[in-house]
């Protein structure tokens, strides 16, 4: 919070609507999926490694080649214990907006609804999603969906912060060199994770916010 002088109304309100929308119960059919997206850059080693063995660790050298960068899009649906993770080139309009429509008609196609918590960046609006498909799909799509933005220096609420930290961890926080390793790795990430259908626990309620951030308000 040290960024943050002043929490107003238009923040309190965004912070409430997305506790509130946390709180309820899982509903398969109206899924609460949190979406996030990360930024990766691909690099590679310029002398090989030498392999740990016993009684030895494993040795590198810290010169490496830029091999470029690729985007990982990130949607959790952390009350189910389900998460997609796609890696594209960019993070365009229309990269969101096909990504939306991937989850809509793919990953989530059982659900009647989508209600999806993001933060509020120039992409993800539903207009890049009217300019990116003909009118009628365009419609059609966005009636299935349901924006939910935090406020500004409160990315701590998008719980898919929460799985790309963990996915940093287990996965993509160590040197990947290529677009297509990238993948192997991501896809292999996503697999273990949704197989044991692993939940995020989100604990943090109004009542905490209120304790907490009360000083902050205005």
């Amino acid at each position: 919070m040290w960024c943050i002088k002043e929490i107003d109304d238009e923040y309190r309100k965004r912070m409430y609507t997305i506790l509130k929308l946390y709180s309820k119960d899982y509903d398969p059919k109206y899924p609460i999926i949190c979406f996030d997206e990360k930024h990766k850059h691909l690099t590679g080693d310029i002398v090989d490694k030498i392999p740990m063995k016993p009684g030895s660790p494993e040795k590198y050298d810290y010169q490496y080649s830029r091999n470029g960068t690729a985007n990982i899009f990130v949607a959790v649906d952390f009350k189910g214990g389900k998460r997609d993770i796609t890696v594209t080139d960019r993070r365009t309009k229309a990269d969101f907006a096909n990504y939306i429509k991937y989850l809509v008609n793919d990953v989530y196609s059982d659900a009647k609804h989508q209600r999806i918590v993001m933060y509020n960046l120039n992409t993800h609006t539903y207009l890049s999603i009217l300019e990116n498909f003909e009118y009628k799909e365009a419609i059609e799509l966005i009636s299935k969906i349901t924006f939910y933005y935090t406020p500004k220096h409160a990315s701590w609420l998008n719980i898919a912060e929460i799985e790309i930290n963990v996915m940093d961890t287990q996965c993509t926080g160590r040197k990947i060199s290529n677009k297509n390793l990238l993948i192997k790795e991501t896809t292999a990430y996503q697999n273990y994770r949704n197989e044991n259908k692993c939940k995020i626990n989100w604990n943090f309620t109004k009542k905490n916010a209120d304790k907490k951030l009360s000083k902050y308000y205005t």
